[in-house]
């Protein structure tokens, strides 16, 4: 059974912000609820090519996984997908601007589960999305909205940290 899993929010913040903040992974784990550890396997920054190793607990279980960046838009899109780990996965990040000039952020997981992950498939879909939904609140939160009154003063949003 096949595994795809499409999640969304709107965060009140620049694309080009929320798109470099969001395909960092130095900061996944501040806002992905489950990644307990990143090492970067290749040379920073994120570019085709990078590779870098997750440590996450997911389903009550402890997953390692390798990720490759095979695709990079900058402040458009970001596709990864696991080179090693229990569950062949793509994801993929892509930002768009709202009529408001806010950020829908989407965030895409495709997989074919193997293995453990093949007995828990019926129930993986539900897990990844539920997951999905609690890490990009996450991000919501680690990327607030700016005050209105610095909205469009860029030196306003640097001193507020908004």
């Amino acid at each position: 059974m096949a595994v795809d899993v499409l999640t969304e929010t709107v965060i009140r913040r620049p694309p080009a912000e929320v798109a470099a903040y969001a395909s960092d992974p130095d900061n996944v784990r501040e806002w992905y609820v489950n990644i307990k550890d990143v090492e970067w396997q290749t040379t920073r920054p994120a570019v085709i090519g990078s590779r870098v190793a997750f440590v996450a607990h997911f389903l009550g279980r402890r997953m390692a996984y390798t990720y490759e960046i095979v695709e990079l838009v900058p402040g458009e899109r970001l596709v990864m997908r696991t080179t090693e780990g229990p569950f062949p996965m793509e994801t993929t990040y892509s930002w768009e601007a709202t009529p408001g000039g806010d950020t829908r952020m989407t965030l895409r997981n495709r997989g074919m589960p193997k293995g453990f992950s093949m007995f828990v498939a019926p129930f993986m879909g539900w897990a990844v999305r539920r997951a999905n939904q609690k890490d990009l609140a996450m991000l919501k939160e680690v990327l607030p909205a700016a005050p209105a009154s610095c909205q469009e003063r860029p030196e306003c949003l640097r001193a507020c940290g908004g």
